[in-house]
This record gives C-alpha cells, structure tokens and sequence, in this order.
C-alpha cells in the first residue's frame, strides 16, 4: 500500500521493530532525541513523550536540547496533542515544557498574569483558536460588513497578543485558519464577499500580512490542511464529541510542523542542502552513460522529475540555503553536465562546494561542513541510494537523510514536505547567503594562492562596518541570537522585543558589525552586548558568523571595544563563557585576546578580565568604519 507523505511523514525512517522496548531503557536525552527521529504516530509519540517527563521529573541532563517553554490557548481540545507536540521537538533539537491554558479561555489566559500560560513564562505561545472561535459570522454580499468582521478578529487577535506581551516576554505563534469543507453556495463562495470562505482567505491574507511587521510568527494551518485534504482534516463526530480541531490522523504532522516552527526560533534550521548527482539531479550514470546517455530535460517524465530536483534546489538557494555536492565520481567528469548539458537547471556557479572523488560519503560531508564553516546539523543530505543515506546516517547522526520513495516524480516533494529549512522571517542577507558561502569558497582558493595568511587577509580588502543597534537590524540581530550557536560565548536567546529593549537602555552597549571584501558585502557578521557594573563592563554576548573565522574580525571587534570601554571611563571587562556542547570552538576565545582566566567552574563556565588600561594594541588587516 502507498504511504501518504504527509500522515505517514515518509522522509524520515520506520520506527526499529523494537521501539517501545528502547524508549523504556533509554536515561538520556540524547538518545530520545535519536529515537524521535523516526516516522512516529500518535501512540508512539505519546510514549516518547511520556518518557521525556519521567526523565525530566527525575532531573535528567538533557544536553544538547535547547530548552523551550511553549503555552498553548486556544477554543479547542488541545492536551491530546501537547504530548505528541513535545515529542516532535525532540527531532528539532528542543528539550519542551508545555502548559495549556484553560479550554476556551485564550483572551483571560493573555490578559491574566497569573495564568496558566504566564506562571510557566513561556518562550512562545500557540495561539491555537481556529475558525470557529473568532466570530467570523458569514453576510453574503455584504463587503462592508465582512471587511468589519475581519477587522473585529483581528483586533481580538492583537489584543491577544498585547497581553501575552504585556506579561512575559513569549513570541505569539499564530494560526491561519482551515476552512470549512462545505461551500453554501458552490463555486460561487470563492467570489462573493461575505461567504464564510470569502471571509477566512481574506482573514489569513489579513493575518499573515500583520505578523510580517512584528515579532510574532505564523503557523500555517490552513495550508497543511489544504495539503492533505480539507475533506479529512475536519472530522465533525470528533469536535462534536471531544472539541478537537481536525482528525486525529494529522496528530504527527500537526506537531511536527510546530516543531519545525519551535526549531527554527532557536536557530535549528537547516542551512545547507548536499546533492548526490547520478539518478539525483539526473537519471543514469554520467561516467557509464556519458553526456548524451543521462536523462534530463523536458519531453521525458524521468527527466522532467530529475529537473524537477534542480529547480527545487535552485528555489532553496534564491531563500539562501547553499549548496553543495558529494559524488562518487572523477571531479572532471562529474563536472562536465553542469558545464556543457543544455538541459542542466543548476550551473557550477550554483555550488559552492563541489565534492567528487571515490571516498565515501560521510568523508565528502564533513569535508564540506569544515570547508563552509557550518556545523554537521545544518546538513542536509540528498541521495537516491538507500545504502548511502544508511551509511551517512550511521556514522554522521547530526545530518539529515530524508528517505526517498521509488518514484523520482516525488523527490523534490519529499525533500520540501521534511521542511528541514523551515522560516520564521526572511531577510536581505538571507536572500545572499548563499553567493555569501559561494564568495567563501572563492576566498578559501585565493587564500591557497597567496601563500601566507597575512598576505591572504590583507588580499581580501576587507572593511568592517560598526554601528550601535537599530531598527532596522533589528530583525537580523535577534535571528543571529537565536541561531549562532558555535561562535557564541554565551548562547544567550534574544527576540526582537528584547533586542528593542536594549537599544534603549543605558546600561547596554551594544553594536551589530558588518564585513565586506572584493568578493562581495558579507552581510552582518557579528553582535556584541556589553552590561555596565560600575567601572565594569560584561561582555553579556558576543556572537559571530563562522563564515568569517581566521580573519582577524574578532581583534578588530575588541579593539571597538575597549575604545568604547575608554571612552566611558571603564576600567575592566569582563568576559565570560558558558558551554553548551556546540560552541567548544570558542573556549578559549578569551585567553586568545589577552584576557586573564580568573575562575573555571565544574560545569566548565569560565570569567577572564581585561584592564582596558593594560589591553593591547594589535594589528589587523581590516579597514574600519564607525556609525
């Protein structure tokens, strides 16, 4: 029987016949968070989920799960799906608490500090209200009164979130709302205003344009419903009987697509995509087959769905995912399709790594992660082979392998429906963050020709841009605090609330840096928050792009600071560490830049200090600009 991508969640493995039996014995978090990386259902999630409580009652480590505090409100039953919510966030990373407000009380539980959702003080909300909560009453061919009802939900939806804001610090998760299957007036509901579907397509443009100029994020429902059907997301006996907003069926994918949302607001999203070449981007074998005998292009269904694969990546790369390829092949004549098929979507210009030689793949994969700068959990790995993706997901546990059907007709939605990529904004420099990593590669082959470092950095011709927060990097700021996790000293979570925080407030110094060189503007590459104590400072964050490391960026950001330390008649800073099992990169940031060590903790947190009067004065081939 064919598996339904969506309810079955087929890019990721069957669960091991013995799955009950390893989430009875595991103590880890580690090891739950392997286990939930399997297509679960309902039942299995809830037993995952059951596990993870117990371990958390019993004060278990959960390194490296990122924590998260997730309230959820709303005028339905939600705590059969809470559990299957917090096992979902397992496979994204994230260690989950969860408090449900009270049944259909969403606007008390917002406005009441004493809540429910407001004692746990929650990182996020899921504003889980769906259409028959918000009063949405149908007036067919009255378009003043329609647009006046839209008006009227959506102001109870912002005052919602005014509260939730007024009260804690959590970012608002907003649904969009599934319509209703049964149309009053056929095709013609579409068109008239005022029909109950007039009103809520009007109602989600309405939504999904509002959360694009604040801090809050949408979750899409109604298009998860249109996918798999709206005929059987609504179950009407279950609402009748227990108020659950759709069949239970889409328990899994419901969850796993909050979790995705849940993962990327603490920077889990994937952010390179690595191709396979051979019956991947193209049908045949390009070095058995040769230029003429492969299969792609128009006119040829095999083809067209291998090209289907290319402009897919291509999409992803226009959002700012790089690419890559890891091939078992003779580089030249891997390369040659790119070069000289007339029918190739994706150019050599495309990939800014080109991995293909006969080692195996794990090796080309780490080749690539060490040559971008990016860690093995931002990989993901596309392979129409079952024993290389096994291969790659035994020796490489942190890159994602989505399984792939028979069918290459279904590949690229395969690879779209695991929503490794998943946004929750989207930004200038993440539209360039792939001809970012591409500028790299090109630096990395100057930097083999010239020589010697110093001479490849000061080849570079780089300028760096240092400017106090604004609002206008306001956005870019908080979605480097979220999702830096190697160079980051601290791994401090900032939203954008909070970075407008503390753009005003007068103990923080605080600056977002730029860097450009010949091979283009590298975009915003580091933020730095300093704390006033007195003639101190606290360096409170201190994050930086890995794309930038071994180019003296972090000197020239020092020496910023300590002329601002100066200038504000402070006497010492103070820089400190706090290990999170990812950003080992940086411990010893500090001592690298002169500070001393002043006490090591058993947890392996670190404090240095740094005279400003005793700090010293380097050199770097970097031009800078203040603002």
């Amino acid at each position: 029987m064919t598996r339904n991508i969506y309810t079955d969640l087929t890019w990721l493995p069957r669960p091991p016949q013995d799955f009950s039996a390893q989430v009875k014995s595991t103590d880890a978090g580690k090891s739950l968070q392997k286990l939930a990386q399997h297509a679960l259902n309902e039942n299995q999630l809830n037993s995952l989920a059951k596990k993870f409580n117990k371990l958390r009652a019993a004060s278990t480590d959960f390194s490296p799960l990122t924590p998260f505090k997730l309230g959820i409100i709303g005028n339905a039953t939600t705590h059969f799906v809470a559990p299957a919510i917090q096992a979902s966030a397992l496979r994204h990373g994230i260690a989950l608490t969860v408090a449900e407000g009270h049944y259909d009380q969403p606007m008390q539980e917002a406005l009441d500090v004493r809540s429910t959702i407001h004692q746990l003080q929650p990182d996020g909300v899921l504003v889980a209200i769906d259409y028959r909560g918000l009063g949405l009453l149908p007036s067919p061919g009255n378009k003043e009164m329609a647009q006046e009802n839209i008006a009227a939900a959506m102001a109870h939806l912002k005052q919602i979130s005014d509260g939730i804001h007024a009260n804690s610090k959590a970012i608002c998760i907003f649904k969009t709302l599934a319509r209703p299957v049964e149309p009053v007036f056929g095709s013609f509901d579409a068109a008239l205003p005022g029909t109950q579907r007039w009103l809520i397509d009007h109602f989600n443009r309405a939504l999904a344009e509002w959360l694009l100029g604040t801090s809050d994020v949408l979750f899409d429902v109604a298009g998860l419903a249109e996918t798999v059907g709206l005929a059987e997301w609504h179950d009407q006996t279950l609402w009748n009987m227990a108020k659950l907003p759709f069949a239970s069926i889409f328990i899994p994918i419901y969850s796993e697509m909050l979790a995705r949302i849940l993962g990327a607001l603490r920077g889990k999203s994937r952010r390179c995509l690595i191709l396979d070449l051979d019956n991947t981007l193209w049908g045949g074998v390009i070095g058995d087959d040769g230029l003429e005998g492969i299969i792609i292009g128009q006119g040829n269904a095999t083809g067209e769905a291998h090209l289907a694969v290319q402009h897919t990546a291509l999409g992803l790369r226009a959002r700012g995912v790089v690419l890559a390829v890891s091939s078992k092949n003779t580089d030249e004549i891997a390369r040659t399709p790119f070069q000289k098929h007339p029918e190739m979507a994706l150019r050599e210009e495309h990939i800014a790594v080109f991995q293909a030689n006969w080692n195996d793949k794990a090796t080309n994969i780490r080749a690539i992660a060490g040559e971008l700068n990016l860690g093995l959990d931002a990989m993901v790995f596309l392979d129409d082979n079952p024993v290389e993706r096994g291969l790659v997901r035994q020796m490489l546990p942190q890159v994602a392998v989505p399984e792939l059907p028979a069918d290459p007709a279904l590949y690229a939605r395969t690879l779209l429906a695991a929503g490794y990529f998943e946004a929750v904004a989207f930004s200038e420099e993440d539209r360039k963050r792939a001809d970012f990593y591409s500028q790299n590669a090109r630096r990395v082959s100057l930097q083999k020709q010239a020589g010697d470092m110093e001479s490849y950095l000061r080849s570079l011709q780089m300028v760096m841009t240092i400017a106090p927060f604004d609002a206008v990097g306001r956005a870019r700021i908080s979605q480097l605090a979220n999702k830096s996790n190697q160079f980051n000293l601290t791994t401090r979570r900032y939203s954008e609330a909070d970075i407008a925080a503390i753009e005003v407030d007068p103990a923080c110094h605080h600056w977002q840096i730029r860097l450009s060189d010949i091979y283009g503007d590298n975009g915003m590459i580091s933020v730095i928050i300093c704390r006033d104590k007195g003639k101190e400072w606290e360096i409170d964050t201190w994050l930086m792009s890995c794309r930038v490391l071994g180019r003296k960026v972090e000197d020239a950001a020092l020496q910023k600071i300590i002329a601002q330390a100066k200038k504000h008649g402070i006497e010492k800073l103070i820089g400190v560490y706090l290990p999170t099992g990812r950003n080992g990169l940086v411990t010893d940031h500090y001592i690298k830049l002169g500070f001393t060590l002043d006490t090591q903790n058993e947890d392996g947190s670190k404090r240095y200090h740094l005279l400003v009067k005793d700090a010293p004065v380097t050199t770097f081939p970097i031009e800078i600009c203040s603002k």
